[in-house]
This record gives structure tokens, C-alpha cells and sequence, in this order.
């Protein structure tokens, strides 16, 4: 194995995942990775489709009107160059994004708080920073966004890693089990 990499269970883990520190300041990123200027949205699986679609009339009560508008014409995801992702509304927020003054929050996490709901959001958001690629099996990596250098800057202060910024996520992924792999072999 590549000296930046490590191999957990067939995963591959690129090592700055358990060396850089990075803990989010929406105050200052303004919830960014909800707002990137795109066409697409947040890459999402066909399961978290249906999970969403069970759920929508209830997080549809938490999106701004334009954001229900082009969800009712037009759906909340897209098949397009072979991804599966949520809808981008004027190629900049997601379809989910409902806003906290000037921070971009996320609809469906604002539902499973407050109980509404018990899907929490997408994987892809939930691991963000991390991005999986599938290359046999899954590559984890570290999505650098010139947006999420506050992120780095607090990261640290914190002293928290990536990956224990997002061990929530990484165990819903992949277990808790895994995690403690992960940490033993990353010298944690």
C-alpha cells in the first residue's frame, strides 16, 4: 500500500484524513458546501432516494418557497454523467439548502433534529469533508475547497482530525468497529 494511503477492512483511507485538523466555523464558511456553484447537488445513493421521498412532505415544511417550487416541477435529484446527485437550484444550493440568517443549513438535517424525521441527510454530506470514490472498493479522501479554509483554521485550534470530525458519519458508513480500526492503525 502507498504511503499515503491506509487499507482498513478493503477500505482505502488516504492519510489526510487522519492527519489534517479541520472542525467547521459556519459563522465564517456561511455553510458552503451547500452553496458551491454547480449544476449538480450533492451526490446521493438510489436507497437515500426512496428514504428522502418517504420523508419529503415533512422536510418540504423546511425549504425556502423556490427550493419547494423546483422540487415540485422538477424533482430533488438527477442522473446526469452517470452520478446520481440532489438538484442544484440556480447552479448554486442545493434543493435542500433552507437558510439560518445568512448560514446555508440543510433542510433534512433541521427535520431529523427536531425529530420530524429519522434520516439524518445524504452520506456524501454527512461525511463532507470526506469524499468515497468506488475504485474496486471505497477510496476515502480529503475534498479540499479554498471555502473550508476556516474549517482548517479552527481545525487547528480544536487539534480534532477529520477523521474524528466525522466519526459519526464514518460509523454510520462503515460501523463502529471499523472506526476503531481506523484509529488503532492511524496511531490514535
Amino acid at each position: 500500500m502507498d504511503a499515503d494511503f491506509l487499507e482498513i477492512d478493503n477500505i482505502i483511507v488516504n492519510k489526510e484524513i487522519v492527519e489534517t485538523n479541520f472542525t467547521c466555523d459556519l459563522a465564517k464558511c456561511k455553510g458552503a458546501c451547500c452553496t458551491m456553484e454547480s449544476e449538480l447537488g450533492a451526490p446521493i445513493k438510489e436507497d437515500e432516494i426512496e428514504i428522502i421521498n418517504k420523508f419529503l412532505p415533512t422536510i418540504l415544511e423546511y425549504l425556502p418557497k423556490d427550493h419547494v417550487n423546483e422540487i415540485m416541477n422538477n424533482g430533488f435529484w438527477i442522473h446526469k454523467y452517470g452520478e446520481l446527485t440532489t438538484r442544484s437550484l440556480n447552479n448554486r444550493a442545493c434543493v435542500f439548502v433552507t437558510w439560518d440568517g445568512d448560514i446555508a443549513k440543510c433542510g433534512i438535517e433541521k427535520a431529523f433534529h427536531d425529530g420530524k424525521v429519522d434520516f439524518i441527510k445524504p452520506i456524501s454530506c454527512h461525511l463532507f469533508p470526506i469524499r468515497s470514490s468506488k475504485f474496486g472498493s471505497d477510496v476515502l479522501r480529503f475534498e479540499k475547497y479554498s471555502e473550508c479554509r476556516p474549517a482548517l483554521d479552527k481545525g487547528n485550534n480544536t487539534q480534532i482530525k477529520i477523521l474524528d470530525f466525522c466519526s459519526a458519519a464514518l460509523e454510520r458508513e462503515y460501523g463502529k468497529n471499523w472506526i476503531n480500526k481506523t484509529k488503532k492503525a492511524a496511531g490514535k
